[in-house]
């Protein structure tokens, strides 16, 4: 089959590979309708985290279930699915309590691939959850977002508790952080501040739901939004970058009592004791359990309540995934769509 395979940073190729066949009973395999680039695949094409040798790529897909494993019985054949980048057995106590990303059999869809024609998904009735009815060219673009960009941009907003009278500010203008603003608006949340330089994505932050843009910064863009608070700052801040800055500009931004929701993947942030001792606030974030989230964001998607598919600012074919790695490391492109 083909398959997206990154062999060193910025190096992204598109080759013949074995095609996967099912190895636990517990196993399903399906035909990739649509993958994606992720904006964490940039860390290792920017050479930021290390790869070990060529490297099958992708973690966001919907498809068709193509075989099942004997021990799977939620899942059939035929099924248009949806699912995670973390596969999960969705019944044990971690998932019981939400948090399948953490789940004790946890296998993270990155080490699979599903930049690809087909592809293996490990605990198959946990991981996967059927679309019933037949979904819209439009509808299964917004699905694709679900597996991951929405899913994630939901947990970081229900994690900072984003609500009813809540003023919510969004560091990070990525996928995640525009989908975060469409999670608040949601949500409930009265009030909305997307931070961003870049005019594109400042109009579609507005048109998933931002009511104020602030291009600062760092401290000017902390102050900026104690500005628009009234000297407070928000209720509830998600952080989508990772990066040392992005972070202590969430933290900075909230105040006192207020929830910080972090789902950037974390790279070289380290947080001061006593800074974070006093900023009064609490934190939560990391992997996004998506699989928590998707019967609700699957019935939104096809009752044409949101439409997070209009991420996808460029959509290509596999054959050109190098072409989207490069688009998107270049920022021009928001997220990237692969086609089979």
């Amino acid at each position: 089959m083909r398959a997206v395979v990154m062999h060193a940073p910025g190096d992204v190729r598109v080759e013949e590979i074995d095609a996967p066949v099912i190895v636990e009973p517990t196993d399903a395999i399906i035909r990739v309708t649509a993958t994606c680039v992720c904006g964490s695949d940039l860390w290792p094409y920017r050479g930021i985290e290390k790869l070990n040798g060529p490297t099958p790529m992708g973690h966001e897909y919907v498809g068709v279930v193509e075989q099942v494993g004997p021990e799977v019985n939620d899942i059939e054949v035929g099924d248009f699915v949806v699912g995670s980048f973390v596969a999960s057995d969705n019944t044990c106590e971690i998932c019981e309590a939400g948090f399948q990303s953490r789940c004790i059999h946890q296998v993270m869809m990155g080490s699979v691939g599903t930049q690809s024609e087909y592809a293996r998904i490990p605990l198959a009735d946990g991981t996967l959850v059927p679309v019933r009815g037949e979904p819209t060219e439009r509808q299964a673009r917004s699905l694709l977002a679900a597996s991951d960009v929405l899913g994630t941009g939901w947990f970081a907003a229900v994690a900072a508790e984003a609500g009813p009278g809540k003023t919510v500010a969004v560091v990070g203008d990525g996928a995640v952080g525009l989908l975060a603003i469409l999670a608040a608006r949601q949500l409930g949340a009265e009030r909305i501040i997307a931070m961003s330089r870049h005019a594109d994505r400042q109009a579609l932050a507005t048109q998933f739901g931002a009511t104020d843009i602030v291009e600062e910064r760092g401290d000017a863009g902390i102050a900026k939004i104690k500005e628009l608070t009234g000297g407070y700052g928000a209720h509830s801040t998600v952080e989508a970058v990772g990066t040392q800055e992005s972070m202590m500009q969430a933290i900075g931004a909230t105040r006192p009592g207020g929830h910080v929701g972090y789902v950037g993947v974390s790279h070289g942030v380290e947080l001061d004791g006593m800074n974070l001792f006093f900023a009064t606030v609490s934190l939560l974030g990391g992997p996004a359990p998506v699989r928590r989230f998707l019967p609700e964001l699957i019935e939104l998607i096809m009752t044409d309540q949101i439409d997070p598919g209009i991420v996808f600012d460029l959509t290509l074919p596999l054959e050109d995934a190098a072409a989207g790695y490069q688009a998107m490391d270049e920022r021009r492109a928001t997220k990237v769509l692969l086609t089979l």
